[in-house]
């Protein structure tokens, strides 16, 4: 019989891959011509991160910038945008003040 700990380690696991499915569909409709480069960059992160553990608090705030993304990314989707109904004309784009703060560990990353 599985434990507790787990059935949640598996629902966490089930979450991040559909997080990170999410991000990899979003990030190929994403209109610019760095498209791929934002694609192969959320597989790298993902890849990176793939030991961590989901209740370290880095690897929360890490979960919810990539839910952060995962919005603005939706925000030029053309299906997001027209409520399902592709050609309809009724959309709209609310841009954030402070779209994605760099990490902590920024300036550290940046000198390697």
């Amino acid at each position: 019989m599985a434990s507790n700990a787990g059935i949640a380690m598996v629902k966490d696991t089930r979450a991040m891959l559909h997080l990170y499915r999410r991000l990899l569909r979003s990030s190929s409709t994403y209109p610019s011509k760095n498209r791929w480069k934002i694609y192969k960059a959320i597989q790298e992160e993902f890849r990176e991160n793939v030991s961590l553990d989901p209740e370290a608090p880095d690897t929360q705030s890490k979960i919810t910038l990539a839910y952060k993304g995962l919005d603005q990314l939706r925000m030029y989707d053309e299906h997001v945008l027209s409520g399902g109904r592709p050609g309809s004309p009724n959309w709209s784009v609310t841009l954030d003040q402070n779209p994605m703060p760099k990490p902590h560990d920024y300036e550290r990353k940046g000198k390697k």
